[in-house]
């Protein structure tokens, strides 16, 4: 048919406020997609970095036991088969860690500042609770305090955030789909005696169903193209937050390319998902089957 043709079915007015709601509805959809994604390279980063770390702190009151049972935990811990990096974290390091919290006491002497020591756990079932064991022998001021433990709930968070934004996408376009079929519902029926004269000069069922679709690919380009482009553009801008924030966590929430696959695919699927829509709806309420 011919664009004259196609353009006997078509309502300017309907058109532009359905590319508006679409152009909102996929801005979120896409949002919401990223975010999803986002948090779920977060959490498997997060995840990734804390899994065989862990802390040994010595809190003994008394400076020189202090000391001592830092010398015997080092020790133990060079020699242990289930630890594969060991590192000491200077006084002045711990000190600079608690002077958020405590202030100049951090580096007074009145204040017992626990030692600290970094380990990395032979990546094996019970390499952790050997490590354990062998501290605690040598004294209950020996403390272990595994990464992953202490930090679990940021995990949890992370994750229900991304299945928050896997059904936020999943309800997005079930609305923009019940938006489309409403909108090609109220199309026929606006234009029901156009299509029968239509169908009284020979226009198939078919045929009327492919200028709807044509309408629908159209306006629904126009929006998603919009809401797309608006959507990257806070994506690209939040990226580049997250980038500077100098946190391991929200430095490995970004999209990487499997990602920006996904985001910039979403478009081009919605419009597909419009045009099928209009197109078997159309179909289905004319009486034909395909």
């Amino acid at each position: 048919m011919s664009a004259a043709t196609a353009r006997v079915l078509d309502t300017s007015r309907d058109g532009r406020m359905m590319a508006g709601v679409l152009a909102i509805m996929l801005f979120l959809t896409v949002l919401a997609a990223a975010g999803g994604i986002a948090a779920a390279r977060g959490s498997l980063a997060f995840r990734t970095a804390l899994m065989h770390h862990a802390t040994v702190q010595i809190v003994a009151a008394d400076g020189h036991a202090r000391r001592a049972l830092a010398a015997r935990a080092l020790t133990a811990l060079r020699t242990s088969p289930a630890v594969t990096k060991v590192e000491p974290v200077s006084t002045a390091e711990v000190a600079r860690l608690l002077g958020s919290w405590v202030g100049d006491a951090a580096t007074g002497a009145e204040l017992p500042i626990p030692m600290l020591i970094d380990i990395e756990v032979a990546p094996r079932a019970g390499a952790l609770a050997q490590v354990r064991a062998s501290l605690t022998a040598i004294g209950p001021a020996v403390r272990v305090d595994a990464h992953d433990e202490a930090l679990a709930k940021t995990g949890m968070l992370l994750t229900m955030l991304t299945a928050l934004a896997l059904a936020i996408v999943v309800l997005m376009v079930a609305g923009s789909a019940a938006m489309v079929l409403l909108t090609v519902r109220a199309g026929l029926a606006a234009h029901r005696d156009t299509i029968d004269v239509m169908h009284g000069l020979g226009a198939t069922d078919v045929q009327v169903a492919a200028l709807f679709r044509r309408r629908m690919v159209r306006d629904s380009a126009v929006g998603a193209g919009a809401g797309a482009l608006a959507a990257w553009a806070v994506i690209l801008v939040l990226g580049h937050l997250a980038a500077g924030a100098g946190s391991q966590l929200i430095g490995g929430m970004t999209l990487g390319q499997g990602g920006w696959i996904v985001v910039v695919a979403l478009p081009l699927a919605f419009v597909a998902l419009a045009a099928l829509i209009a197109y078997l709806a159309v179909v289905r309420a004319l009486g034909r089957t395909i």
